[in-house]
């Protein structure tokens, strides 16, 4: 089985203090051991720095230490990147869909997604998801409704 995990999964899996983290976690720790292939948007590994490094925490979460989550959580994974194509293609498909704002960003991960033949698209936020990915709306499940193979 061949699963991308979201953004929203890998970050509520990395900290234990997050209100998901207990439904994300199991996911990551069930890749990592081989239960399924872990996929990951390149745009993921990007935004998932982005939110560790500007979370509102005392202490904030430290560049050098967002890097270490994510080398130890996301680096053993299969990543995903679109080509330029795929962006072109990408956008010509939301204008169709009237997809606008931050929806663009999840569509980049979904299409990752599409590109890698996911059998399951892991998130928190399956209807943005589905929105999106039309297509691939059956495959968009949630960690809080399904627990890892």
């Amino acid at each position: 089985m061949k699963v991308l995990l979201d953004t929203s999964v890998l970050v509520s899996a990395m900290l234990p203090d997050h209100v998901h983290h207990a439904h994300s976690r199991p996911w990551l720790e069930q890749a990592k051991a081989g239960a399924f292939e872990a996929v990951v948007s390149g745009h993921s590994l990007a935004e998932v720095y982005a939110v560790l490094t500007r979370l509102p925490r005392t202490p904030r979460i430290t560049p050098a230490e967002a890097l270490q989550l994510i080398q130890e959580n996301i680096a053993p994974h299969t990543m995903v990147a679109l080509s330029a194509e795929d962006y072109v293609k990408l956008i010509e498909d939301l204008a169709h869909l009237d997809v606008v704002g931050g929806a663009v960003y999840d569509a980049v991960i979904a299409k990752a997604a599409e590109l890698a033949n996911v059998d399951s698209l892991l998130t928190l936020n399956v209807g943005h998801f589905q929105l999106v990915w039309p297509g691939g709306a059956s495959r968009v499940v949630s960690p809080l409704a399904l627990a890892p193979p």
